[in-house]
């Protein structure tokens, strides 16, 4: 199903990024390898290299989202890699770990440039060459968070609530055009999320949650997004038993899911 395509991940220095580039490469795919840490970037492709990927198939290109006026330049080396963007995965993001009482505007503001527009900006540039092609993939990692509230996540929540409802619209908008878009929804993974979460003032949280430790293990879950992509799943969930539940419930039982969030809070 991949073989040949050419897949451009964001974030895919660690975490679902990098499962998700392994999952690629072994599907023959040609991958494109972007997040802000280059050497991470390079660690990625030599992994992926010694599992049996063609050295030429990958090409690693640091990029950061939040720095719009260079997006161009890079969706251009992209496409001319792979003679076009089959699949955009926007995987990038950063998490909070911060009450908002206690959280700085600045710091809402550096989660909503990197968890929202960044993915809009980057969208919005692959776009048009899909539409021309009459086809194409749209993907971000949206949460748990995107569909249920959690204390000390505000700034979170709210950009992975800001993702799913633009990419749920851009769906509307684009399957007319042969483009197929997917949410994924990921809970509790074993990944750097909480490490590298902001606190209100901006500074990096730098421990991990017992949630995310022990989390669903990132290979497990990577795997279960390749299972849904070719099932052509539009939403793609994982994660433990509580979060499933919470989807659930938020679903039929919205003000149970309320007080138990109340609670834990």
């Amino acid at each position: 199903m991949f073989e040949s395509k050419t897949v451009w991940v964001t974030g895919a220095s660690s975490g679902i990024g990098e499962a998700l580039a392994h999952e690629f490469t072994r599907e023959g795919a040609k991958v494109i390898l972007s997040a802000r840490r280059e050497d991470e970037l390079k660690r990625v492709k030599e992994a992926c290299v010694a599992e049996g990927a063609v050295e030429g198939s990958i090409l690693v290109l640091p990029l950061d989202v939040t720095d719009e006026a260079s997006l161009p330049g890079k969706v251009a080396e992209a496409e001319a890699f792979g003679g076009g963007i089959d699949m955009l995965i926007n995987n990038a993001g950063i998490s909070q770990r911060s009450l908002c009482v206690d959280t700085e505007m600045e710091t809402y503001r550096r989660l909503f440039e990197v968890d929202v527009f960044g993915q809009i900006a980057l969208t919005k540039l692959v776009l048009p060459g899909m539409i021309k092609r009459k086809r194409g993939h749209m993907v971000v990692t949206a949460s748990v968070a995107g569909k249920v509230g959690v204390a000390q996540r505000t700034g979170y929540c709210a950009a992975k609530h800001a993702v799913m409802g633009f990419f749920d619209a851009l769906r509307a908008e684009v399957t007319q055009h042969g483009i197929d878009v997917t949410t994924i929804t990921p809970g509790f993974i074993r990944t750097n999320i909480a490490k590298n979460a902001l606190k209100g003032d901006g500074t990096e949280f730098n421990k991990v949650d017992q949630n995310i430790a022990g989390g669903m293990d990132v290979a497990e879950c990577a795997g279960i997004i390749m299972k849904g992509f070719k099932k052509g799943k539009k939403e793609i969930a994982m994660g433990g038993r509580r979060e499933m539940m919470a989807l659930w419930l938020k679903r039929f039982f919205p003000n149970m899911l309320f007080r138990t969030m109340a609670k834990m809070g």
